[in-house]
């Protein structure tokens, strides 16, 4: 039996972390990401802001002791919205959808608001799971594709 768990990431997870929000694959897939996934100092000092705001929940999704991805809470204006990140190695393995419902238990606010790329079918089936229902859909840049395209809005209302 696969155990998924939820701690807060450490210093010698910066490297895989690293890693993974730099695969192509994942990069295309997420869309919305950091200009250059290349970068290293900018990733540092973003996961300095994560890692040290009292605003942001930011916390290791690990299988069997070995992380897998993040999982994260952040204010947007008023609203609150969860963003997650796994390894291609644990995609389509129900472990992103553990993680999102058992994240959701440690956050008590709600609604809370989730955004994925409207062509991440993954994603939006994992948020479906969890609870999330669409509410709206925007078009954005999406600095990955380096174009704009269609964002899914979803909303969680109940607990």
């Amino acid at each position: 039996m696969t155990e998924i768990g939820l701690r807060l990431v450490r210093d010698e997870d910066l490297d895989a972390i690293y890693d993974q929000m730099r695969d192509p694959e994942a990069v295309r897939m997420a869309a919305f990401t950091a200009e250059d996934p290349d970068d290293r100092v900018a990733f540092d000092e973003h996961l300095v802001r994560l890692r040290t705001s009292p605003e942001i929940k930011l916390r290791a999704v690990t299988v069997d002791g070995e992380l897998a991805g993040t999982i994260a809470s952040f204010a947007v204006g008023d609203d609150t919205e969860i963003t997650y990140w796994l390894g291609r190695d644990w995609w389509g393995r129900g472990v992103a959808t553990a993680a999102v419902r058992m994240f959701l238990t440690t956050v008590p606010v709600r609604p809370i608001t989730a955004r994925a790329a409207s062509d991440n079918a993954g994603s939006l089936a994992v948020l479906r799971k969890a609870g999330f229902r669409v509410v709206g859909k925007e078009v954005a840049y999406a600095t990955a594709r380096g174009r704009e395209i269609e964002e899914t809005v979803l909303r969680l209302d109940g607990p």
